[in-house]
């Protein structure tokens, strides 16, 4: 079911529409807009474009460190349950 929420994004405000709920719509546009208030303070601009350009640059930044965090910890797991298979299979032959 879609829905229609009107979000107030940086000083403007978009009607979004799609089928997610409602708080959760909510929650990323304000994430959205904390970024984009930040970004504006540090840039000391209020150029809509360039703020929308360099909070997307700050998400996407965000995004891809921490799907490099997820690939190293998945890589470390990997690992470990390797290193615990490997013992598991140790113990079962010492005790044939």
């Amino acid at each position: 079911m879609s829905i229609s929420v009107k979000v107030d994004i940086f000083h403007q405000t978009y009607p979004i529409q799609g089928d997610l709920e409602e708080v959760y719509i909510r929650k990323i546009a304000a994430y959205v807009d904390e970024k984009m208030t930040m970004i504006s303070a540090l840039a000391q601009t209020v150029d809509t474009q360039k703020v929308a350009v360099l909070a997307a640059l700050s998400i996407a930044d965000e995004l891809h460190r921490l799907r490099e965090e997820r690939g190293e910890r998945e890589e470390i797991l990997k690992e470990q349950a390797e290193r615990c298979l490997t013992l598991v299979e140790r113990a079962l032959k010492k005790t044939e």
